[in-house]
């Protein structure tokens, strides 16, 4: 069958148009040869992430974002992305938006949940969350900063109206006097310095002579703490101890009745008598200085002794 010019024409004009989609596929990030399936995320703001940006399970790139547009009247935006048929997971998985720096844009990342019965469909729209970048993580680093830096600049701006206030002409005034009288008083202490510096002058052989007589004491009590510190302690401490143990031995022997001094303490017979022998010498002598006659009896000139007469107050 002869082909007319007409079919051909049709057959290219065809070929040239599936061609022409198949490639506008391409370039937009989707291969109409591959099996695919189609998810959704919606989420509030997608700052940095465009169609073609890719989309990842764990780090390996399984798919494109296919086109972003509004999800409703509020402002919430609706991302379709396509994921190929190799991996499956649940519908509860969530597609979070995260990346974005200085030049790269923002990538879509499902962090996958395996829940066997619940496996996501093309169709099915996804929770979608957003990580902070590195723009926003800076910003949040440098907000406080910048209040510090803001209330900073609030402080010393107040501290300089402050310091204005305070070197009012009045005030200034003051500062000149009080300046005046800390160099008179500087002065004054110059003065009390230098006097200070001859009296020490003055009396630098006094000085010489303490600080010497001082040096000497020291060096004495040097020499005694030799001194000292050669007794030996140990023979003191055991010559005391004897000397307590013949204290002590003495004691029992005066406890027990022994010795001339035990018996004195202990013997009753003996203590009697010698009260009664202190209490005759005691009427001796007393007896002798009454009457002296009775004991020595001198004439000198042949003269009779007067008699004896006894005492009304002795004993025989």
């Amino acid at each position: 069958m002869k082909v007319t010019r007409e079919v051909k024409t049709g057959i290219l004009a065809l070929s040239a148009i599936a061609l022409f989609i198949f490639g506008y596929s391409f370039l937009k990030g989707r291969n109409l040869l591959d099996n695919h399936r189609t998810f959704y995320a919606i989420y509030d703001n997608v700052e940095g992430l465009i169609p073609s940006s890719p989309v990842t399970i764990n780090g390996l790139v399984v798919g494109k974002v296919v086109s972003i547009g509004f999800a409703d009247t509020k402002g919430n935006l609706v991302v379709s992305f396509d994921v190929n048929d190799t991996f499956t997971f649940s519908k509860n998985s969530v597609a979070k938006v995260y990346g974005g720096g200085l030049i790269g844009g923002k990538s879509l990342a499902i962090n996958p949940v395996y829940e066997q019965g619940l496996e996501a469909k093309s169709g099915d729209t996804l929770p979608g969350i957003i990580e902070s970048g590195l723009l926003e993580l800076v910003n949040e680093k440098l907000s406080p900063l910048q209040e510090k830096l803001e209330s900073a600049i609030t402080d010393a701006d107040t501290l300089l109206t402050s310091f204005n206030g305070v070197l009012s002409p009045n005030n200034k005034n003051n500062l000149d006097y009080i300046i005046r009288d800390l160099s008179v008083t500087v002065r004054e202490f110059k003065g009390a310095s230098a006097s200070l510096n001859n009296v020490l002058s003055g009396s630098e052989d006094k000085l010489k002579r303490t600080l010497g007589n001082l040096d000497q004491m020291t060096t004495n009590f040097a020499k005694l703490s030799d001194s000292l510190s050669k007794i030996n302690v140990g023979k003191l401490a055991d010559e005391l101890e004897g000397v307590l143990a013949n204290f002590e031995k003495i004691s029992k022997d005066l406890e027990r009745g022994n010795g001339t001094a035990g018996k004195l303490l202990k013997d009753d017979v003996l203590y009697s008598n010698l009260a009664k022998t202190s209490k005759e010498l005691e009427l001796l002598l007393e007896d002798v200085r009454l009457n002296p006659t009775r004991y020595v009896n001198i004439s000198l000139f042949g003269k009779k002794n007067k008699p004896y007469v006894k005492p009304e107050d002795t004993q025989n």
